[in-house]
């Protein structure tokens, strides 16, 4: 009862900066020009967590290219001030105090000097911490909008550093630190107030929504746009996904779309210190039209679009559509600050509304090609190192991994040749060499990237070929060595310690032999991978080390195809998230596109980890070795995470899509078999997803342990419980007719 009593408040009853609230919106306060056009702009920043010094910079730089734009709005990311990744620092109280004074410093500057400013920062008020957007004009904060609903989800705990308002549609006093109500130059303001208000100004009404909260069924910005919103803000915290940019596009076109308005989006973008990359594309929409665009990636910290939106267009769609008209009264009132004093038009001069624009989506494949080398290069020169070190076997992951450094190494030269501010200092800053420019890629690559082909008797003169040629076409240092010598002491070590000599299973040897024998080379290889990493700058006369690359893919993930401690350990890996499928495909996109010819070879060899002997009768392939295909993996890895399926369910959606009648034609017993495989495969070897390398995070059916993908990882591998129901339902099944996707695969 109290909730709805607060929701049915009068708008007249909440206090204001002005005392007073506008009714709808007179075309008198156009007179001047007689075209209510309101210019506003957004923002992709680069932001770090606790990099409060840069972070304030690069805020501080989007104000005055907002300002240069002639724009009278400017809409930050979420939790710019901070930077979104802080985690668990928000739970200390360090990172608010630290938000609250970079807000005085922009407080006490000319930043919001006739310039709404739109910033994200946690807040805390009576004990609560909140993930708040706070709305600032001419050194005064106008309203703090708390978030209403908390992404917690996938990547995301919101829930663990934040609480989600749940006072409704009302607005509470908070009371300001001294560091904001003591600001020099301030206006010596003690309170604010906070909750999901609105902000009225002389000609329009502006409103805020978070993040999530564009995703969620009933979005905050339905209830504001019917309320008289006319422009609402969303300051983001987005990270890339392979494919998911259209589905963002089509709900921040469609926010408005029904029912008119301008929505303005802003976004991080970049690498701010964790798996993810915030792959910015900053946009303004107007009646479900974009505007405006930034790019989704780029090297460029600060980047600022504008438009300048007609109101009267927008006024013009709403009071024409009768039936929305209808549903204003239907939603509960929403509490307003006013600032009658304050014109977002620009009464001094005419300005014609901003065109339409068509939307610019990249080719998944190069989304791989950019996303990954763009969060290598934030990592690179954020961590101090010299370049990076892959082991490159000439295989399809360590070939895409390395195609991807080159593809860094070309975004920075293009990115330097365009003047883009920063990155050739940066350049200077990895390179250690104050005086240097990079002529080309190549060049470039030559003093950051460094690759070692690590053959034994077991491997062939192709995968060796192929390794050197593809370094030769990104242009950096590369060697070619046999790691027998060690295998063969290890071994020697082995014997004499244990009188024993195990054996490959082509010798007749056991499967404990074959796979301890496999796992001797692979584990050398990451050993003598970090030494290259950590000597080979000092061996070329250069300073600083190298990080070191993994180059295991989201499938061999899966299934633990992999040797836990091998070339999977590392310090980063660009394709962690990324399947056997998408990489084969992005292997001939950049053999096209990067120029690395080489690579087609790559992609039609069938993937071998070159492991144990070659016999004339035998040769070792990965497909061959797990028991599936890697299209099988796919599936599975989609159907376990993405569709969230046990071994039943599983079981269930695999029947119509492989079972009888469909593009494969199995019997339902194969079919049981395939999932009941996978599930213990996959149980034996989860252990192995608590040591997984740091990984660009590109597929959400990603099984990286540290936080998307959050099971145990000490199974039962019986399954027996499960295995018993899928047993029952074959026999439930059996003389029935299943009605098959003839487009399964």
């Amino acid at each position: 009862g109290k909730r709805r009593r607060n929701m049915k408040r009068k708008v007249s009853e909440i206090a204001s900066s002005d005392q007073t609230f506008p009714a709808n919106m007179p075309e008198e306060r156009d007179k001047n020009t007689g075209m209510p056009v309101a210019t506003v702009a957004t923002c992709n920043l680069n932001q770090w967590a606790l990099d409060f010094t840069g972070n304030l910079r690069r805020i501080r730089e989007s104000i005055q290219l907002a300002k240069a734009k002639g724009a009278r709005l400017r809409l930050g990311p979420e939790l710019e001030i901070p930077g979104y990744g802080c985690e668990d620092h928000f739970l200390e109280d360090d990172t608010t105090q630290h938000s609250w004074e970079v807000l005085a410093e922009l407080l006490k500057g000319d930043e919001t000097t006739d310039l709404l400013c739109d910033f994200g920062m946690p807040v805390m008020h009576e004990g609560v911490r909140y993930n708040c957007r706070v709305l600032c004009l001419n050194k005064e904060i106008l309203l703090i909008r708390p978030k209403l609903f908390m992404a917690n989800d996938g990547n995301y705990r919101e829930t663990r550093w934040f609480t989600p308002w749940h006072y409704g549609w009302v607005l509470q006093d908070l009371v300001l630190p001294r560091v904001i109500s003591q600001v020099e130059g301030g206006i010596g303001q003690t309170t604010a107030k906070i909750g999901p208000g609105m902000l009225r100004l002389a000609d329009t009404v502006v409103a805020a929504e978070t993040c999530e909260e564009l995703f969620t069924p009933n979005s905050p910005h339905i209830t504001l746009a019917l309320r008289g919103a006319e422009i609402i803000t969303n300051g983001s915290g987005s990270h890339h996904n392979l494919r998911k940019l259209d589905k963002r596009m089509d709900l921040i076109k469609s926010a408005m779309a029904k029912s008119g308005g301008c929505y303005m989006y802003a976004n991080q973008i970049g690498c701010d210190g964790g798996r993810m990359y915030f792959d910015g594309c900053a946009l303004i929409c107007s009646n479900g039209a974009v505007v405006a665009q930034a790019a989704q990636f780029s090297l460029t910290e600060v980047e600022v679009v504008s438009a300048s939106i007609d109101l009267a267009a927008i006024r013009s769609k709403r009071g024409a559509f009768m039936s929305r008209c209808e549903q204003v009264n239907l939603v509960p009132e929403v509490p307003s600050v006013s600032k009658l004093s304050f014109s977002l038009c620009d009464t001094s001069s005419i300005t014609f509304p901003t065109e339409s624009q068509a939307v610019r989506v990249h080719h998944p494949m190069e989304e791989l090609a950019l996303g990954p080398a763009c969060w290598l290069w934030d990592y690179l020169r954020r961590s101090g190192q010299g370049g990076y070190f892959v082991a490159l076997s000439g295989g399809a992951d360590s070939s895409s991994v390395a195609a991807i450094v080159g593809s860094m190494c070309q975004q920075v030269v293009k990115a330097v040749q365009a003047g883009t501010p920063g990155v050739l200092e940066d350049v200077r800053k990895v390179t250690r060499d104050k005086g240097y420019t990079p002529a080309d890629p190549k060049e470039l690559a030559s003093r950051l990237f460094y690759t070692c082909y690590m053959g034994t008797t077991n491997s062939s003169d192709d995968t060796r070929s192929r390794a050197k040629k593809l370094q030769e076409q990104i242009g950096g240092i590369h060697y070619d060595a046999s790691i027998d010598v060690v295998v063969t002491g290890l071994m020697t070590f082995f014997t004499a310690l244990t009188n024993k000599t195990p054996k490959f299973k082509t010798n007749g040897g056991e499967i404990r032999e074959n796979l301890a024998l496999q796992n001797i080379q692979a584990r050398l290889r990451m050993v003598i991978g970090y030494m290259l990493a950590q000597l080979l700058p000092w061996v070329h006369g250069r300073e600083s080390g190298l990080l070191v690359l993994g180059t295991a893919n989201v499938d061999e993930a899966l299934r633990g195809y992999y040797t836990k401690y091998d070339c999977s350990a590392a310090d980063l890996n660009p394709i962690g998230a990324v399947s056997k499928t998408d990489l084969k495909s992005f292997m001939a996109w950049a053999g096209a596109n990067l120029g690395y010819s080489v690579l087609a070879d790559v992609a039609e060899a069938p993937p071998t980890a070159e492991l144990e002997p070659i016999t004339g009768t035998y040769t070792q392939t990965d497909e061959q070795d797990m028991g599936m295909t890697y299209a099988e993996l796919s599936e599975y890895g989609k159907l376990r995470k993405q569709q969230l399926c046990g071994p039943l369910s599983m079981f269930r959606a695999l029947l119509p899509k492989w079972g009888p009648g469909s593009a494969l034609n199995l019997s339902v017993a194969a079919v049981k078999e395939k999932v009941k495989f996978f599930f213990r495969c996959y149980s034996i070897n989860r252990h192995k997803m608590t040591t997984l390398t740091p990984s660009y995070h590109a597929e959400d059916y990603s099984p990286e342990d540290n936080r998307h993908d959050l099971r145990q990882f000490l199974y039962n591998v019986s399954w027996d419980w499960q295995n018993n129901a899928i047993d029952r339902l074959e026999g439930d099944l059996a003389g029935q007719t299943i009605r098959a996707d003839p487009g399964g695969r």
